[in-house]
Order: C-alpha cells, then sequence, then structure tokens
C-alpha cells in the first residue's frame, strides 16, 4: 500500500503530523476522523520526507523551526492567512481553534501577534467580524462585511474561499499592471544612463581636439560640446536639482490636490486614460458582484464597492449611484448617468436588475473588462517598447553624428 505523510488538528486546535501507509487518500483521511482528527493535509510521501518515528511531531513546532518573516502585515499575509483560515474551517474546524493553529503557523512575529488578538476577542464574545474591525485598516469595508455575511448565512468556509478568489484577481491584475511597466522602465533608465555616459565621458575627450576650432565647428557639433561641458562642470548641482524637483513634484502629487489634477489628467491620454478607467471599473464590478453574491444589502455593497475605486474623480462619479438606489432609482439607471461605462456594462447591468441576478452579471462584467485590460496593456506594450528604443538610439546617434561632423570639418580645413 502506498504511504502518506499526513496533518491534522485535534478537538482542542493542536496540530499533529505523521506518516502512515493506506489503500488511499480517503481511507486514511476516514481513519484520521475516527481517532477524533480534522485532516489538513493527507500526501503521498516522498523520498525527502522523513519517517514518522512513534508519535508524530506537532505542526506548530515544526513551523518554528523555520525562519521567520519580518515586517508589518502586508496584503500579501491577509490572503495567506485568509486561505488557510478557509481551509480549516472547512476541514470541519471550529473557528477558535483554526485561529489557534494559525497562531501556531504563522511565518511573521506581526502576523502570530494579530491572529492571537483576533482569538482573544472572539473567546471573548465578540463576533469574528467585529474583532477584525478593530484591524479596518488592514481588513477594509470590504472584507469585514464579507466576514459579517458569512457569520449571518452560516457559510463562513465558503464567503473565505470567495474573499479568496476575489483577493487572488485583484491581486493578478495589479501584478499585470505593474510588470507592464518594468520594462519600459528599464528602457527609459538605460536611455538617460547612456545619455549621462555619453554627455559625461565620451563628449568631453573630444573638447579638447575642438577647443582652437571656434565657430568653425558645425552648429550640431558645438551644441553637443557645450552640453558635454555643462554636465561635467556642474553634473552634480543638475543631479541633485534634478532629486529636489523630482521629490517635491511626487509630494505635491501625494496630497489630495495634486493627486485630483493627475488622477485627471491620466484619464485624458489617449491611450492610458481608457486602460485605467476599466482598471479602476474592474475593481467596482468585481467587489460589487462578490459582495451581492455573498447577500450584502445593496446600498451597502455600492458604499463598499466605490470605496475600492483609487481614482478620486472616478470615486466622486460613482459615489452618486448609491443615493440614487436610495431614493427608489433603478440601478442601471444610476450607473448609467455617471457615463463612464460603455453600452456593454450599461446592458449587462440592465440584465442582472431586470432578472434578479446583478451580482454575477457585475462578476461577469469585471472578468470583461479584466480581459480588455491586459489585452490594452500587451498593445500599449508594443507601441511603447519600440518608441523608446528608438527614441534611445536616436539620442546616441545624435551624439555621435555631431562628433564625427566636427571631425570632417577639423579635415576639411587642414586640406
Amino acid at each position: 500500500m502506498p504511504e502518506y505523510v499526513w496533518r491534522a488538528a485535534d478537538a482542542g486546535g493542536k496540530t499533529q503530523e505523521g506518516r502512515q501507509e493506506a489503500a488511499s487518500a480517503a481511507a486514511l483521511q476516514k481513519l484520521l476522523r475516527t481517532r477524533g482528527l480534522t485532516p489538513l493535509s493527507v500526501r503521498e510521501a516522498g523520498a525527502d520526507d522523513a519517517p514518522a518515528a512513534g508519535a508524530a511531531p506537532g505542526l506548530v513546532a515544526a513551523a518554528r523551526k523555520q525562519p521567520m518573516g519580518r515586517g508589518p502585515v502586508n496584503q500579501a499575509d491577509i490572503l495567506l492567512l485568509t486561505s488557510e483560515l478557509s481551509i480549516m474551517l472547512r476541514a470541519g474546524l471550529a473557528l477558535d481553534n483554526a485561529l489557534r493553529v494559525l497562531i501556531g503557523m504563522s511565518h511573521k512575529p506581526s502576523v502570530a501577534e494579530l491572529t492571537r488578538t483576533t482569538l482573544e476577542d472572539v473567546k471573548g464574545g465578540t463576533s469574528f467580524s467585529k474583532a477584525l474591525g478593530k484591524h479596518r485598516q488592514l481588513f477594509g469595508d470590504f472584507y469585514i462585511n464579507m466576514i459579517r455575511s458569512g457569520e449571518i448565512s452560516g457559510q463562513m468556509s465558503a464567503v473565505l474561499e470567495r474573499l479568496v478568489e476575489h483577493m487572488e484577481r485583484l491581486r493578478a491584475l495589479r501584478e499585470n499592471v505593474v510588470s507592464a511597466t518594468i520594462y519600459p522602465a528599464i528602457l527609459l533608465g538605460v536611455a538617460v544612463l547612456s545619455l549621462v555616459a555619453m554627455l559625461g565621458f565620451v563628449v568631453p575627450q573630444f573638447e579638447k581636439l575642438f577647443t582652437d576650432m571656434g565657430d568653425a565647428l558645425p552648429m550640431p557639433t558645438r551644441i553637443v560640446m557645450a552640453m558635454g561641458h555643462a554636465f561635467k562642470s556642474y553634473g552634480l548641482f543638475m543631479a541633485v536639482g534634478a532629486v529636489l524637483v523630482v521629490a517635491l513634484v511626487m509630494r505635491w502629487l501625494r496630497s489630495p490636490e495634486g493627486r485630483l489634477w493627475w488622477q485627471t489628467r491620466v484619464l485624458r491620454l489617449p491611450l492610458l486614460g481608457r486602460l485605467m478607467l476599466k482598471y479602476e471599473l474592474t475593481l467596482f464590478s468585481r467587489s460589487l458582484g462578490t459582495l451581492l453574491g455573498n447577500g450584502v444589502p445593496m446600498l451597502t455593497a455600492l458604499h463598499i464597492a466605490t470605496e475600492t475605486v483609487t481614482n478620486a474623480v472616478l470615486r466622486q462619479a460613482l459615489s452618486g449611484v448609491a443615493p440614487k438606489v436610495k431614493e427608489g432609482g433603478k440601478v442601471v439607471d444610476a450607473i448609467t448617468a455617471t457615463g463612464i461605462f460603455e453600452p456593454l456594462a450599461v446592458n449587462l447591468i440592465r440584465v442582472g436588475e431586470e432578472t434578479g441576478r446583478i451580482g454575477p452579471m457585475m462578476l461577469e462584467l469585471a472578468n470583461i473588462l479584466n480581459r480588455d485590460v491586459e489585452v490594452g496593456i500587451k498593445r500599449a506594450l508594443t507601441l511603447v517598447e519600440p518608441v523608446l528604443i528608438i527614441v534611445l538610439g536616436l539620442m546616441i546617434a545624435s551624439i555621435i553624428v555631431s562628433i564625427l561632423l566636427g571631425i570632417l570639418s577639423i579635415n576639411d580645413l587642414a586640406a
């Protein structure tokens, strides 16, 4: 019979692990349940798995031997915590026992402390959603309302599964957007470094050669030599000035006025603006569809979904949807009045409202917008990359040609 490595939790929330032969993974899970254990994972043993000797060592002890992470709790930690909690609740563990197991499995002291305080609140009689509400800056209204809907419906494990799916989709979308900017940023950095190298090191080498020619040099050569001289003499001051300007601009863009100005201008850009609009509407549609699918009331879902939009201009436009619905208006009419949704989106929302399936329709709309964003990013890259390469080539070529013109003019004078 095949041999399996298993991990399970007892009624007290303590974890155990071991190695045992069984006819199948399902048979071993059944055997573990007869022993009063809740299976957490069962997999076939490999060559690297150490054999179990007597009593199985605890998973918590094994986790403590692993290197611990540092730093505050981030969104990746929240996603991992949610995924592990979903698995344990689906396996049949009670919430307090599952949280107790997660404390020992935590890879960061900050995550362990967060889980510990949440467990203490739950054991003290506080609901899970209210316990998470004390850490609203980490979880947010969307997460907390989803948990509250799970408590009301009694489907906590299913709600956690949907939360994990939602968070993974948003993370994948953000990672696609960030990844798309890496290569253009590298090209831009190479262009700047190449320009610095040419003006700071290459051009000054020809300064002595062209010193005695004066106005006899061609105009392009004189311009390049002047730039090289200025860069060599004042390059450090230019660099410090550039850093200060960038720092001041970034600081202003973080202010409410600067952020609003920038976000307004971005939406007006020919290609990037449309991509940004679809990206923000993807966040809104997915959040709204997920909330409605878990029984959150429409007005509450609209308020929370609007807050997930990061662009202040679009958030202001969407903030008017909930008041109109509260006054008795239709969702599709309020959405249409914003003027930011395309006809396809409006028709999907109309069909969803008429059939009572607006939640699934919003999720379908999110999938459509997500695909449009991915395709748009790829198309933008096909335009941006060659443009940056051409600009980089033209800059270097113009400097080289200017130097060659100066050398040729020396030959002409000598002749």
